[in-house]
């Protein structure tokens, strides 16, 4: 299977500014996803999305290639698929290919397990699904234990789902998108419904299953804060 990563990294970042080129244990953060994708046997050729040049700056210094998005797949309302679309359509009428799998990262990630990308594409490769994505389970922030707020002044502490599951040990397994892959083949990448906006994605979706602290997804200060601790202490741990 002929497998092409496409990393995204847009510029315009509204809750984290810029937050794909903060500095990360000593890199920017984007630094930390090309590393992964080089690193994985079965990611293929890698490239970079991107509509920022000190983005492009750093996958350059990396030794990747980058694909400039255009306006529609630069702007606020773009798409994960829109842009992987637009960046696979390019490398292709480029090299004149056609890729079989779509490897899809994150540049604001600079936390996952080193297998990561090369278990989505087993699972991809094995199963003949359309899609694998990464996830965790979920454990006291479980759907059952969430709460909302009622009552005649609307500060009465209700049951969201009606329950009475005291233990952990006694939830049912429910797991949560980390954002950590995606793996999806072509055919279903480039299957657009505009009903349907995870249509790409296709009817067959599996999971590669993860710890909950394997993938670190920097939205905020404190996302910045966790994953800087993580990455150094993983630093220390492999000098000691």
């Amino acid at each position: 299977m002929k497998v092409l990563t496409v990393i995204l990294a847009r510029g315009g970042s509204k809750g984290l500014v810029g937050k794909n080129g903060l500095q990360v244990a000593g890199r920017p953060m984007l630094a930390w996803t090309i590393e992964h994708a080089l690193g994985s046997s079965r990611a293929g050729k890698v490239i970079l999305s991107t509509d920022s040049k000190p983005f492009a700056e750093t996958g350059n210094s990396m030794g990747i290639e980058t694909v400039w998005r255009t306006d529609e797949t630069a702007n606020d309302t773009a798409t994960v698929d829109s842009a992987t679309r637009q960046a696979v359509q390019a490398t292709e009428n480029k090299l004149n290919t056609t890729y079989d799998a779509v490897v899809i990262l994150y540049g604001n990630i600079p936390v996952r397990p080193a297998d990561l990308t090369d278990r989505a594409v087993a699972k991809l490769i094995d199963t003949g699904c359309d899609s694998v994505q990464s996830v965790y389970p979920v454990e006291k922030m479980h759907p059952l234990w969430m709460k909302k707020l009622g009552g005649a002044t609307d500060d009465e502490l209700l049951m969201y789902q009606p329950n009475d599951i005291y233990r952990r040990q006694d939830l049912p397994p429910v797991y949560m998108l980390n954002g950590g892959v995606i793996a999806v083949t072509r055919k279903s990448l480039f299957d657009v419904d505009p009903e349907r906006p995870h249509a790409f994605l296709g009817d067959d979706r599996r999971a590669t299953v993860n710890d909950p602290e394997d993938v670190i997804d920097v939205d905020s200060r404190l996302d910045l804060r966790i994953a800087e601790a993580v990455l150094l202490e993983r630093r220390q741990s492999s000098v000691a």
